[in-house]
């Protein structure tokens, strides 16, 4: 049976009915968006069909390096209890692991029962998809993904005290060849793991640094974009560590790199299958629908900001002159904006939201885009004057509700405070991961930094 026809329970009782694995795979996309998993037994797997597998609430309350974050009714409350809540599987989400034998190799997503955890991304994306389709929209997404490959492994990172790396390239090497070849096998390994685990990609290069590359995922279909780009950022570092290397997907990971962006690019088709962002008759072939996805987006991303920029390293990337959006701007295939309009064929005609970085959670990403437009098609908001030129040079011209937040807590209050992110995400949610967020700007603030002992410990 071939896995791109599993659709239900009933074909994935069909699937292992046929290939009698010993052990599945089954991973749930936590609040960084890392797969957390287990590996399980036939007998086990059968059971979880019927029934779901019990995670607990509180693997959403773990930031990146498992640094537990507050909860709100789950970890926080006198009466927790830190218990098991089940999880149902996600049939269509089957891939298969390229490395493991045919008798494990089967690896499923699962999550949480949205009405007993609405604060699971994974959860939290469907509920906006679902807005879209009440509205007669398709959401279409892809995502392109900037990371720094290093010729270390997990161990002597942590040697070197993550300083003096060793990066898989030298000096800027944008689009070459040369690099490319000579790289050919970490590039053969990512793209047959990807190609093997059912995630397209249209492409994958050098980017302009030492060691800087990208990949670009192709379109898909709602909540399975969110789905190929979680398990991509996973298995991605994962071929890399099998190599003895390293992948980092930070926002900015050095002072002397540019930032390390996570692009989205997003369409809308009706449900008769029409673009909803063409329209022939009008300047550009930009519809109203299309106008008003970017008025809205436009309007709330300063509101919206710490979905998109997640960590306090988010904020190292929002700097001008290295391609990181720093204001609420849009125009015409200008990549200095935080949001790039794309014209072409009816079904190419797109919007890139630039301002994601690298680091962010996919399905969170997505949702927030996405959100941000319909609200913006519902409310018929008209975006600002399109911005022409470079908008760094230009940012006297940028109306103070259009710029971004300057700090990570400024993005945390804006978030916490802002009445529209409750209406699209849920007070729940919101109030859960700026509660997150804030825990992660005090743990921060009280850090000792290696710059602030060189510039302060003889002078002082």
């Amino acid at each position: 049976m071939d896995i791109s026809a599993v659709k239900s329970i009933e074909d994935v009782r069909a699937l292992i009915a046929e290939r009698n694995p010993l052990n599945v795979t089954v991973g749930l996309c936590d609040m960084p968006g890392q797969i957390r998993g287990k590996c399980i037994s036939r007998d086990k797997f059968l059971k979880v069909i019927e029934n779901g597998i019990c995670f607990p609430a509180a693997i959403l309350s773990l930031d990146v390096g498992d640094a537990p974050r507050p909860l709100p009714e789950v970890t926080d409350s006198p009466d927790a209890n830190f218990g098991d809540q089940v999880c149902r599987l996600i049939p269509e989400s089957v891939r298969v692991i390229p490395w493991e034998p045919e008798s494990r190799n089967l690896f499923f997503l699962v999550d949480f029962e949205e009405k007993d955890e609405p604060v699971s991304p994974r959860n939290v994306y469907r509920r906006i998809e679902k807005k879209a389709a009440q509205m007669g929209f398709l959401p279409i997404h892809s995502c392109e993904y900037e990371f720094t490959l290093f010729n270390e492994s997990s161990h002597s990172v942590r040697e070197k005290g993550f300083r003096k790396l060793e990066l898989a390239t030298h000096d800027k090497s944008y689009n070459l060849m040369l690099r490319q070849g000579v790289q050919s096998e970490f590039y053969n390994e990512l793209l047959d793991c990807l190609a093997t685990m059912d995630i397209p990609v249209e492409a994958v290069h050098e980017e302009m640094g030492a060691g800087f590359m990208e990949a670009a995922l192709a379109h898909a279909v709602g909540v399975r974009a969110a789905d190929n780009a979680a398990v991509f950022k996973t298995f991605a570092k994962i071929v890399a560590q099998r190599r003895g290397q390293m992948m980092t997907f930070m926002a900015r990971w050095s002072n002397d790199a540019d930032g390390q962006s996570g692009h989205v690019h997003v369409s809308l088709r009706r449900t008769d299958g029409s673009p909803a962002f063409h329209d022939p008759s009008q300047p550009n072939a930009m519809s109203q629908e299309m106008r008003y996805f970017i008025g809205g987006v436009q309007r709330l991303l300063p509101e919206f900001l710490l979905v998109l920029g997640p960590n306090v390293n988010s904020f190292r990337r929002f700097q001008p002159w290295i391609f990181s959006p720093i204001a609420s701007t849009w125009g015409w295939e200008n990549r200095t904006c935080a949001l790039r309009a794309i014209g072409g064929s009816p079904s190419a005609q797109r919007i890139e939201c630039r301002v994601p970085g690298a680091d962010t959670n996919p399905y969170l990403a997505l949702a927030g885009i996405l959100g941000m437009g319909l609200w913006g098609i519902e409310n018929k908001i008209e975006p600002a004057s399109e911005m022409l030129g470079n908008v760094y040079e230009r940012m006297h011209e940028v109306a103070p509700e259009h710029r971004f937040p300057t700090s990570f807590g400024e993005a945390i209050r804006r978030f916490e405070r802002s009445e529209v992110a409750r209406e699209i995400f849920g007070s729940r949610f919101v109030d859960a991961y700026a509660a997150s967020k804030l825990a992660q700007e005090e743990e921060f603030a009280a850090l000792v930094t290696d710059v602030e002992i060189r510039r302060f410990f003889e002078f002082a």
